[in-house]
């Protein structure tokens, strides 16, 4: 059963639309990457999935018993927050605000989970430290941790190894892709078209041309041998 279905759906933003008539969907245990040139519209799709952004036309919906509050999303950062001046716990204990409803603490159960994320993430040892002392790559981890507190269905990613050198890139995948294995739904943004077919099981490739489909149907798509393998990537 599908966990997300997008149908018809036509999206922008102040009245002019960057993609139309989208149609996809995501099933339990899914990696979809989405991938395309700059600027065409996969940010603001991922904005629109999440109810951030009004769709201009046609529908967004959830399924397979899926709540707004069991949904986990990593932003792209800004340097604002990259220089938050908070701890390491504060800040992945936040991610369970969507679970304390009206309560103004944070209870038992709650710092169990931002505990289990924690270690989960391999981050335990500076736990007590102040966010914005941290590489690029440990704030990554910092912020996967935050987003694993809202869920063990599905989790949203916007570029999360941007800007982080090839080995972090590497740690960074290689993490995603064992949540994954772990049956959380993967839903990631990606510049990188190669590191996109190497772990996802399905692509939404948007822009002047769209494309939907398992790996395989990509591997054998005009859009991947333009992109992937024309413009110097290497067949995987």
């Amino acid at each position: 059963m599908a966990q997300l279905k997008c149908e018809n759906l036509t999206l922008g933003y102040e009245g002019h639309a960057v993609l139309s008539n989208l149609d996809f969907s995501v099933n339990a245990g899914d990696y979809l990457c989405i991938v395309g040139e700059n600027g065409s519209g996969k940010s603001t799709l991922m904005k629109t999935v999440l109810g951030l952004i009004k769709p201009m036309g046609g529908k967004v919906s959830w399924g397979d018993g899926l709540r707004e509050n069991e949904i986990g999303y990593l932003p792209q950062q800004t340097l604002v927050q990259r220089d938050f001046p908070a701890t390491v716990w504060e800040i992945v204990l936040s991610g369970c605000q969507g679970r304390v409803r009206r309560r103004p603490f944070y209870g038992r159960e709650e710092k169990e989970i931002a505990r289990q994320a924690i270690e989960k993430m391999g981050i335990t040892s500076f736990a007590k430290r102040c966010y914005r002392e941290l590489s690029g790559g440990q704030q990554q981890r910092v912020l996967l941790a935050r987003a694993l507190c809202a869920t063990q269905k599905l989790l949203l990613l916007d570029e999360p190894v941007s800007g982080l050198d090839p080995k972090v890139t590497q740690d960074m995948y290689a993490l995603i892709q064992k949540l994954n294995q772990e049956g959380i739904t993967i839903i990631m943004i990606s510049h990188d078209i190669a590191a996109a077919v190497r772990y996802a099981t399905h692509l939404l490739h948007v822009g002047s041309q769209v494309f939907f489909g398992t790996k395989a149907e990509y591997m054998d798509s005009a859009l991947a041998r333009r992109f992937l393998y024309e413009e110097g990537g290497e067949r995987q």
